[in-house]
């Protein structure tokens, strides 16, 4: 098992924590014996549950209320953590919402919620936690992306454009920070078992299977597992990176 092995326990956020792949991250995270914070916008119970599952693991877990859209609220986050575990030392930019439209059909607003979120979330998280990453002897920051993004997806303008968007940010903030010692990579999941992935039908998700070389979704284990590496010392000469995660699916 990959393990993050400085004698000191880094801190870790994850944004979007409380299910999913976000809280598949804090969990895995947590085995490594590292603190985390489990981010979450709404969904207090599950977010607690991801601290709970952490603790029983043998972890040391809190959940922190944010709406990553507020850096005001950000900010407020980074001083309770600061209280609490002292620096971030790995940030996941993980929260993301989808608003599914064909293009004829999108509004504005649309498109606005998911830019919102998927990319202003990602600036404001990064903007108030980046002093702690340029000054953390092992400095982590890792976005979460999606095939979507390299690929693109009918219906899914507004969420392809966010997810892309990442790659550059991704590649321009690792340039920035390799001075500091800091690295910056991007994961790019495939389609995976989540509660968004059940929401589509089986008819759809049959057409989506066969479009993947290894003819299975990703479990949240398989995203984890590499966000767990990209956190570890052994990930340190890799930066500026998009990792695509994705059953061997092109791009």
């Amino acid at each position: 098992m990959i393990t993050m092995t400085d004698s000191t326990k880094r801190t870790c956020l994850v944004t979007g924590a409380s299910r999913g792949i976000g809280r598949g991250i804090a969990e895995e995270l947590g085995g490594t014996g590292a603190n985390v914070v489990v981010n979450y916008r709404r969904s207090e119970a599950e977010a607690y549950d991801a601290v709970d599952a952490i603790e029983d693991a043998g972890g040391t877990a809190i959940a922190l209320q944010a709406n990553v859209c507020e850096k005001d609220e950000v900010a407020a986050m980074r001083d309770r953590v600061h209280e609490v575990f002292g620096p971030v030392d790995v940030l996941v930019n993980n929260a993301g919402v989808t608003v599914d439209r064909k293009f004829d059909n999108m509004t504005a607003e649309d498109w606005e919620r998911v830019v919102d979120v998927n990319l202003g979330g990602v600036f404001n998280s990064t903007k108030v936690f980046y002093d702690d990453l340029k000054d953390a002897d092992h400095g982590r920051l890792i976005n979460i992306s999606s095939v979507v993004g390299q690929q693109g997806n009918f219906g899914q303008a507004n969420y392809a454009a966010t997810k892309s968007g990442l790659f550059g940010f991704t590649r321009t903030i690792a340039l920035e920070l390799a001075r500091h010692k800091t690295t910056a990579n991007c994961v790019a999941p495939g389609f995976t078992n989540t509660d968004m992935l059940a929401d589509v039908g089986d008819e759809i998700q049959e057409k989506i299977r066969q479009r993947i070389p290894l003819n299975r979704f990703a479990e949240v284990e398989d995203i984890a597992g590499i966000v767990r590496f990209l956190a570890s010392d052994e990930s340190s000469y890799m930066t500026g990176q998009v990792l695509g995660i994705n059953g061997g699916m092109e791009w």
